[in-house]
Order: C-alpha cells, then structure tokens, then sequence
C-alpha cells in the first residue's frame, strides 16, 4: 500500500487514518487507548501501524513484533515491548520489580504469577509516560508467544487514564481468535476505484486491461498483492497473456510470489535471509557470526538483500513482510535448515542465552539424542524459574521427542505433561500422560501421573469430575511419598467438599481413604491431625472430629510456616475453623492468608483466601471491610477470566445488606455459571444467602424454606452449619417449634463439642427461641455474653435484635427498647440494612421514635469510585490501591477526583468526614 498524492494518508484508508489520528488526540489529552487491527495477509496492518508512527509526533514509541518461531520462547514478546523501559522498574513497587525481573530471566527468584507480571507491565507502561504519551505497537500479535499475549491482553482491559495507546495488529480474517473483546478495526480489501489506483501507481510498463481486471478481481483488494503479483509477471503476461496466474489462496499466492523473488538471488543471499528468518530475535551480530561459520561473504548478501527489498539491516534485521521470512525458510532443504540451526546455535554464548541456545541446537537434530534432551530438560527448569511454563512444557516435549532411553522418556514426557497442565493445555497434558505411561514408570511416577490426571480433569471440567481420581492417587502414593499423599488427600478432599452433594462417591469417600490410610492416622503432625479431624466428622460424627479438628487449628495456628506450606495448607484450615466455629482463629488465619497471598503474589490462591476472608469479615459485622474484599476478588476475577469469585463473594455480603436485587443477581450468576452446574455446594450457598436475606427482611416462610434446603447435605460443613442457624429463626417465628427445636439441638450438640464462645453464644441464642419464661430470658442473656467475647459482631448484634423482640412480645418495652436501640445502632454501624429496619420497626413499635436515614444526602458513586475510596481513607497509597484493584496509580487518580467531585472534597484526607452518610455504592 502506498500514500496518496498529497501525502494525506493511504489510498483507500481514509477512515481508518482518522480514527487513529482520533486516539492519538485522546492519548495527548490523557485518556488511553486500545486497538487490535484484523484482517488478512498483506491487508494493509503494518502500513497502518506505520502511519500511526509517522504521526506520533510528540510521543514515545515502543514496538514488538511477534514471530512465529519464536512462540515458545516465554515473554520474549513482552521483553522485547519493554525492553526500552526497564531502566525505570526501580520505580515499581518491589513485588512488581521481582515479577518482571524473574520474567525477563533478569534475576532468579520465585516463578512470578502472571498476572502479576501483567500488572508490572501495566505501571511500567503508566509510568513511562512522563510528560508525552506512550504508543506501543505491536505487529503480527498472533504469534506473541502465549503468556506475553496473555499479559497484554491483561493491560489492555486496564488502560483508562493513563495516556498510553496500545495498537495490536493481528493476522486474521474469521471470528475473532486473538485479543477477544478488545476495541477493533477490522480491515477490508480496497474498492475497485482504489485497487486500480493502487495497481497503477507500481505498475511502469504497458498493461492489458484485462490483465488488469483479471488482478484486480482476483486480488479481492488486497493491498500487497495488487503491489507484488505484478512483480512476477512477464512482460508477455503483462502485455495480454496471464495464463500463469494461480486460483490458491490469497496469502499462498503471496508467498509464492516472495519465494520466487527469494530463490531469484545468488545462492549465499538465500541462505543469509534463511539465517535470518530461523532466528526469530533479528540480531544481526549473531546473524554475522553465524554467516562466517558457514562461509558466506556477509557484505555482499546483505547488499543483495537489501537490494531486492525484501529485508532490511540495521541493528535488528526486518524483513518487507512476514510472509518473506515463512518464504525464505520454505525456500531451504530440510538438511540446510538443520545446518543453518546449528550454525545459530554454536554462535550463541550458551552462558547468556542458553534457551535460545538449546532451542536451535533442538532443531538441528533429526533423532534421538540424550545429551539435547539432557540440555532441553535444563532449559526448561530455567524457563519455568521464570514462569515461562508454556516454554518449558515445550522444552521438555521436545525433549521427551529426542530421548532414546524409554527410562528416561516416561519421567520427562511426565514433566511435559505437568507443565503443559500448569500452563492450561488440558488436552495436550493429557496426551503426555498417555505418553508417559506407554514408556517406562516406576510404581512413584504411575502414581503421580495419576495424581495428574486428577487435576487435569479437575481443571478441565469441575472439581467433581476429578476427585476419583485424586483419591486413586493418594491412595497408590501412599507407599512411595507419604508428603505427596497427604497433600493429595488435602486436595481431594478439598475438591470434595466444594463439590459438594454428589449422587456417588463425594467427601465420605475421601473421608473413609483418610481414615484407612496408615501413615495418616500413625502420626500427629498438625496436617495428618487436620486430615483425620475432618474425616471423623464426616464419618464418625461431629462430636468426634471437631475436638481433633481444634486441635490441628491451634497447631497450624501456632506453627511457623513456610509460604509454600501455609498457600497449600491454610485454605482448608481456615475452612475448618469456620466449621469448628472457633472464631478467633478463622480471623487471624484468613488474614495471615490473605497478607501471604498478596505479598507473593499468588494470586490463584489470593482469590480463594479473600472468600475465605470476607466470609469472616460479614460474621465480624464488617461488611464495608468485606465489600472491600468482593472489590479485590471482583478485580482478580476479571484479570483471571473467572466471574466465580466475584458473584460468589456477592451471595454472601449481599443478604445481610437486605438488598433483595443484588441477592437475586448474585444467586443467578453462580447457578447459570455453565461450570458450576453440577457443584452441590452452590446450591447449599445460594439457599443459605436466600435464607439470611428473607429472615433479615421478615419473610419468614421463604427463609424456612431456604434453610432446609441449605442443611441438606451437613457433610459439606461451613454454610450447611450455618444454613442450621437461620432455620431455628424461621421456624421459631412461624410457629414450627419442633423443627426449630430439633435444629437447635444439633447446635447445642455442635457447640459441646466446640466450647469456643461463638458456638457457645449461637446455640444459647438459637435455643431461647424454643424457650419460654426466664429460662429464655437466660439463653438470650447468655448468647449476647458468649457472642460479645467471640467477636462475631454480626451474630452479637442479630442476638439482640432477638432478644429486643422476644421482651417485646412479653411487654416488656422498656427493657425490649434498650436492646433494640443497640442492635439498631450495631446493625446500621454493619450496613446490615434489612436487620436494622427490623429493629427501627420493632424499637417504634415499642414505643421509641426512630428516623430513618435520608437516603437524599448520600452521594453515589460507582462500586470501583467507592472501594478507591474507602482504600484511600484508610491510607493507602494510589500504587497500592493500583495493586489491589489492578490498575494503575494512574487510573486511581483518575477515580479519586471523580470521588472528590460527587463528595464536594478535595483531598482524600477528607473522605471520612462524608463517609459515614455520605457516599454510597451503586450496584
């Protein structure tokens, strides 16, 4: 494609030279921008990508350009973007620094989470703005190697005020395949009118017109090929006679015509530019190198190539058009391309790239090979140090492929299988098992290729799916690595329990392996104690395991930890003390957690911890710290792909606001969820929510109902307990005294055996609701007692609001007033709005005038403008809100001054004047 007379913009891309010119208005006003460019090869993508460049004056470029060889090769992509930033990663915060440092191999360290190094990327991005915008251009982005694409893809739906524009130009004409839901121009061919301009302007002898109109209709308006077919006609084709021209598809058809271009120079020029298109970095110092091991006169082939314009050399080599350099390596023999691999390998300092190194060393090999295999399984513990596991289940394929000794190929096709796993391949680790078992596995190695068959079909499909297996292998582990079976059982019954009611199989069958397995029930490390508390609940009753379970609560409690013990053990510890009601260590764990998780940066584990967090932060009867924590999962959901976290937070914040819509909203999206569908514990989450809400807005049939249903299945513990708890309440209000006695009962049972304050105060509470006279004026007294030490805040105050009713109906309003007033006070305090309004009605029912508060006062501000403010009030700095909420200082900025606008302030120092009653969130 060519620029127009005047030098206004392309032919025939008029619209689409504007609408970048637009973005580039908006990047210099200090809004962001993102495109993805889409269409065919040789549309015109690169020339678009270069008239945005031609007019950034003013800005700071950055470029990337994928490679498809070079797709294996973890975040080379991505480092190539930043490369020309990295002297500012000092300025990120240090979690930031680390991940992007490990990432580009600049140091070693822990393997970062990648969306981690998508938000690091992100303030790098933010943070080289300075006083011009920043334009990134990335060129033939569908074959970025696949986590430098994911990470983009990352930054690009967090771009908002920071002032940088990032275009994507990616080589596709179908639906959209790379960078979903993303901004896009999807380019066309050129009109008729336009592809006859276009022909003309390269065209210098004389041409047939219907040779023209042949071109013309057969190029569809494709811009490269209407400059390049013509090339490789002869003037007798020109001149009338274009029998030769081919019916293949458009992009072969180019190619082709490249190729014949290619194989028209001198046979050293063919095998400089096959140099160059086998190593995907460009460097011409290591293209040199390699050219003199093979004897070709450097000069002259980079003089004849450039000649030809079918690439260029500067510091890099860039070749006219990708398709030149797929042209250039199909125009070789399959014996030179191993011979130009070789050269390429030996001119590489395999101390400062030793990946790069071994990757062509790989394919300069045509059979087995155990010392390449041998250096390929150690590139790929390298890559994965990074957190390149795409490149290293590639190192290790690859490796597994060159292995002459069956020994030695089951163990690494293993390898590949786990790492292909780790990265989400799902279908081809599951063909690496298959492999692996085929060849040689000792009793171990069967075992854990079991174990990974378990979690592939967990990851893959649900948590149900995969738990027969995961039991299978703990129990065939057991023998060999009695560590690596106990973490297996954690996981299986981890599964289990989130799975929840299964028609066969489910906990007790994880429960039961647990409790028959010797080396568990041998020993009294807190994590056998914790495995066989559990499955004693399960199988032998509650009564049994819950004495164990504490005990294994306290010990985790009180034991050091390392990060990888406490991200692997705490989750389900935390769930334990919850089922244990042991209130004060569920606090303090899930916090310990959550700390861990963040400071890591494992955010996998991060989004499972907050659930765990804010579940307790509700109980608490903190629901502004816990709508801060749905904020946090909201944000790693939508960095994730996952909308699970953040609807499931919803369901149990939600009911206790009273706000029947966003109940009704969240219990939705969980039970649509397509993978959730067959989970029983979201069933027993949603009747539970739906339980809390009708209770809380007197809807005493609805709630009944809810209950039942959602203490259905007690062997899934946590919520199924608590579902107990609203049932008492409903029942008890609809007059089912011996339902609600029956239920109360088991919680008095459950609180025997637990003897913590908070199962003490529950069970007090809920059995003055099946008491008469003084003995329930004594069973409310004491709740109130047990549940103010405990700290669950919620069940304190919701006590009283009982009680304050119960002294009511006995006309007592005197006394009834006093502990409505403070349930009220505590409610309203909480935002439990619909349990307030029970109380403001019951204290003017007894006789006390309650206002309501104005909702007219409140300003609104959206969820996100909310949760920045309440991060702000309690002193978080913008780049730490950033890296909670993932997005740049930048954009935090940009929300507080919306925040300051709605709320009449103009500092953050000022938000907790109005916070009390005056911001509200919309939903």
């Amino acid at each position: 494609m060519v620029r127009d007379g005047a030098g206004a913009g392309l032919i025939g891309r008029r619209i689409e030279c504007q609408s970048l010119e637009d973005l580039l208005t908006k990047a210099r006003a200090g809004q962001s921008g993102v495109l993805v460019v889409r269409g065919e090869a040789g549309i015109g993508k690169s020339e678009l990508l270069n008239y945005l460049l031609d007019h950034a004056t003013g800005c700071r470029i950055v470029r990337a350009a994928g490679v498809q060889s070079e797709m294996e090769l973890s975040y080379a992509g991505l480092h190539q973007l930043c490369a020309p930033l990295l002297s500012q990663l000092d300025d990120l915060p240090e979690p930031q620094q680390n991940a992007l440092r490990t990432a580009f191999g600049l140091q070693v360290g822990d393997v970062p989470d990648r969306f981690l190094v998508g938000l690091a990327t992100l303030s790098l991005l933010a943070g080289a703005v300075g006083n011009e915008p920043l334009v990134c251009l990335v060129d033939d982005a569908q074959w970025l190697d696949h986590v430098s694409a994911q990470t983009l893809q990352f930054v690009a739906r967090r771009l908002l005020a920071e002032s940088v524009l990032l275009v994507l130009a990616v080589r596709e004409s179908g639906p959209p395949e790379f960078f979903p839901d993303l901004p896009e121009m999807a380019l066309r061919g050129l009109t008729e009118r336009e592809s006859r301009r276009l022909l003309d302007s390269v065209i210098t002898g004389p041409l047939d017109e219907r040779v023209r109109d042949r071109i013309v209709a057969e190029t569809h308006g494709n811009p490269l090929a209407l400059l390049e077919l013509p090339r490789g006609l002869t003037a007798v084709e020109m001149a009338g006679g274009l029998t030769g021209f081919k019916t293949r598809p458009l992009s072969s058809q180019i190619e082709s015509g490249f190729l014949r271009r290619i194989q028209s120079l001198p046979a050293e020029t063919q095998e400089f530019l096959l140099l160059a298109a086998a190593e995907p970095v460009g460097d011409v110092a290591l293209l040199r190198r390699a050219a003199e091991r093979l004897g070709i006169s450097v000069s002259t082939a980079e003089s004849d190539a450039e000649t030809s314009g079918l690439a260029t050399f500067g510091t890099w080599v860039r070749f006219r058009h990708p398709l030149v350099r797929s042209a250039a390596y199909r125009a070789a023999g399959f014996e030179q391309r191993q011979q130009v691999h070789r050269a390429l390998a030996e001119s590489i300092d395999v101390h400062v790239d030793p990946e790069r190194h071994v990757w062509h060393l790989a394919s300069a090999t045509t059979g087995p090979d155990e010392a390449v295999a041998a250096e390929l399984e150690g590139s790929a513990g390298r890559a994965q140090a990074r957190g390149g596991i795409a490149a290293a289940a590639s190192f290790l394929q690859r490796a597994t492929e060159l292995t002459p000794d069956p020994v030695h190929r089951g163990p690494r096709a293993l390898a590949a299988a786990q790492a292909k796993y780790q990265a989400g391949a799902f279908d081809p680790a599951r063909e690496l098992v298959d492999a692996a078992e085929l060849s040689h596995l000792d009793g171990p190695q069967s075992a854990q290729a079991m174990l990974l068959r378990g979690q592939i079909m967990s990851a893959s499909k649900s948590a149900s799916a995969g738990l027969p297996l995961l039991l299978k292998a703990a129990r065939r582990l057991q023998p060999f690595d009695a560590k690596l079976s106990r973490e297996t059982y954690r996981d299986a019954v981890y599964a289990a329990l989130t799975a929840g009611r299964l028609a066969s199989g489910g906990v007790r069958d994880v429960a039961e392996a647990v409790l028959s397995a010797p080396a568990v029930t041998r020993t009294a490390t807190p994590e056998d104690l914790l495995l066989t508390g559990l499955a004693q609940v399960i199988v032998e009753g509650y009564t049994v395991g819950a004495p164990v379970l504490l005990q294994a609560v306290d010990a985790f409690s009180a034991n050091e930890l390392t990060p990888a013990e406490s991200l692997g053990w705490l989750p389900l510890v935390c769930r334990m003390a919850h089922t244990t009601w042991d209130f004060e260590a569920w606090s303090e764990l899930s916090a310990r957690l959550v700390d861990l998780a963040r400071g890591t940066g494992a955010l996998t584990v991060l989004a499972s911890s907050l659930l765990l967090r804010l579940s307790n932060r509700v109980f608490a009867g903190d629901l502004r710290g816990a709508d801060s924590l749905v904020a946090e999962a909201n944000a790693i959901g939508e960095a994730t792909g996952s909308s699970f976290f953040a609807h499931y937070g919803a369901l149990v914040v939600e009911p206790f606001k009273g706000r029947e819509s966003t109940t009704r909203q969240a219990i939705e999206a969980l039970t649509r969820d397509r993978l959730l569908q067959h989970e029983g514990k979201v069933t027993t989450a949603t009747e539970w929510a739906s339980a809390v809400l009708y209770n809380g807005l007197g809807r005493y049939e609805d709630a009944y109902v809810s209950a039942e249903r959602g203490c259905e299945n007690p062997q899934e513990l946590g919520l199924s307990l608590q579902s107990r708890v609203e049932l008492v309440e409903a029942a008890a209000r609809l007059g089912r005294t011996t339902r609600a006695a029956e239920a109360a009962r088991t919680i008095e049972e459950m609180a025997q055996a637990s003897g913590t304050d908070w199962a003490l105060g529950v069970s007090a509470a809920t059995r003055a609701l099946v008491s008469e006279g003084r003995t329930a004026d004594d069973l409310h007294r004491e709740g109130i007692e047990h549940l103010d030490r405990s700290h669950a805040r919620m069940d304190s105050a919701r006590a009283r609001l009982r009680y304050g009713e119960w002294l009511r109906s006995q006309q007592q309003a005197a006394d009834a007033r006093a502990w409505l007033s403070e349930a009220h006070e505590m409610l309203s305090e909480a935002g439990a709005g619909a349990f307030a309004e029970r109380a403001r009605r019951e204290l003017q029912a007894s006789g006390a005038k309650v206002d309501k508060r104005s909702p007219v006062a409140l300003a609104v501000l959206t969820q996100k403008e909310a949760e920045i403010a309440r991060l702000a009030e309690e002193g978080f700095t913008n780049p730490e809100i950033g890296a909670r909420l993932f997005i740049s200082p930048h954009t935090v900025e940009w929300h507080l001054r919306k925040v300051y606008a709605k709320l009449g302030i103009s500092s953050r120092k000022e938000i907790s004047l109005v916070r009390s009653d005056g911001m509200a969130a919309t939903p």
